[in-house]
């Protein structure tokens, strides 16, 4: 063939079809050459059996020798007699595991796919590469009902906090209205001993003055022959070879109120510190218990804010997810766990979607004067009517049914090639 004198040349794309048609076997092992005996690995890089022997019309293994055998595939070695220039022209192929995308497309300037899908190379490429996954639909649908279902799990989570704590706070509030019982039990005892002490001792003075009222009353006009004293008084009522009277009489009484009263302000007094000493018993009390339960409550309250906080960033994670948004792998792993319903990987899209979303973006855009089309999607237009309407779809935007078994073929084509 002469290749000095040509018009023209056409370079296009192979389908994975025409790519298995024109392999002569499948690449599976990364290796290259054996480093002993330096001749290829078997299914490797430059294996034999695929893309043909290195030695002239001579197999792997040795079997079958010179041009008498050619076309001759060998039993053992399975590689097929054959001049070595023939690993110049054979072709093998590797299966992917996942489909990727051709490097004139991604790499070429401008970007075909990244003009294509409104997205910059460099975040196309993060994509592309496995580094990053990508948003590529967002139900809305199924994120009102996950809203909803995280503001009803946070509710049940704070009934769950409220219902552990209520026993312990009750269990101080029981201990507090013990204490004060007590305390209310501790006044009222110790003021009923004193009102008692109160009584035997004002008894006692009465009982006295009774006495030496009744002994006067047997004397009066007579002389006392000795001082007659009361308990409780250093002045003597009467005095010896005094003269007894009615006055006499009047002392006693005037002495027994003294007594009586100081006894009255005795009782006031020790009732008063007994009201001090059980007041602050009561406050020492409330203080210990209360500081406990006020501690108790303010840990609730801050594990109850700390809940709120953590299921509102989880909230603002899922309301901010959007078509096209790049996602790490480890914000990817949270969500998949989170949310084991959502897709936020790179996938074949849904048909009609794809279509509902050409028609709102870049079809009714393609509908417009270039003039009058936003200029940061003119290229994008541009492209779109080369690569995809007049190419693909025959020109043809409007008909959906057309459009969506284009867009089916493809998908089929990808799946194939997974």
């Amino acid at each position: 063939m002469e290749v000095k004198n040509f018009d023209a040349i056409r370079i296009s794309l192979a389908s994975p079809e025409q790519i298995r048609e024109w392999s002569y076997g499948e690449v599976t092992k990364p290796e290259t050459i054996n480093y002993r005996t330096l001749r290829p690995e078997r299914d490797g890089l430059f294996c034999e059996r695929i893309f043909g022997p290195t030695k002239d019309w001579e197999c792997s293994c040795g079997k079958y020798k010179r041009v008498r055998y050619k076309g001759i595939v060998c039993d053992k070695c399975g590689v097929e007699v054959a001049p070595s220039r023939v690993r110049r022209e054979r072709m093998g192929h590797i299966e992917l595991a996942s489909p990727v995308s051709h490097i004139w497309y991604v790499k070429g300037v401008p970007s075909r796919l990244g003009l294509l899908l409104n997205i910059s190379p460099r975040h196309l490429e993060r994509v592309l590469y496995f580094a990053q996954y990508i948003v590529t639909n967002v139900n809305e649908d199924a994120r009102s009902r996950a809203i909803l279902r995280h503001e009803r799990e946070l509710a049940m989570r704070i009934a769950r906090i409220d219902g552990e704590i209520q026993e312990q706070v009750d269990a101080f509030d029981n201990q507090l209205e013990a204490g004060l019982a007590e305390l209310e039990t501790e006044e009222e005892e110790s003021v009923r001993t004193l009102d008692e002490r109160i009584n035997q001792e004002s008894s006692g003075v009465i009982a006295e003055a009774q006495t030496l009222q009744t002994w006067l009353q047997s004397r009066v006009g007579k002389k006392a022959g000795e001082d007659k004293f009361l308990s409780w008084s250093d002045q003597p009522v009467v005095q010896a070879a005094e003269t007894l009277s009615a006055d006499h009489d009047i002392l006693i009484n005037e002495l027994v109120q003294d007594k009586l009263n100081d006894l009255q302000a005795e009782s006031d007094a020790e009732k008063a510190d007994i009201r001090l000493l059980i007041a602050a018993k009561r406050e020492h009390v409330r203080g210990e218990l209360g500081a406990h339960g006020d501690e108790l409550r303010a840990s609730v309250e801050e594990r109850k804010e700390k809940l709120r906080g953590q299921m509102e960033r989880d909230l603002e994670d899922l309301k901010s997810l959007e078509e096209k948004q790049l996602v790490t792998e480890t914000r990817y792993r949270e969500l998949a766990d989170r949310y084991p319903d959502a897709k936020v990987i790179l996938s074949l899209r849904d048909p009609d979607k794809w279509f509902d979303s050409c028609q709102n973006t870049i079809f009714r855009a393609m509908r417009l004067d270039h003039a009058d089309a936003p200029a940061n999607i003119r290229t994008q237009i541009a492209m779109v009517r080369k690569l995809v309407v007049e190419d693909t779809f025959g020109g043809d935007i409007d008909d959906r049914a057309h459009a969506i078994s284009v867009y089916n073929r493809h998908n089929e084509t990808v799946r194939q090639v997974i």
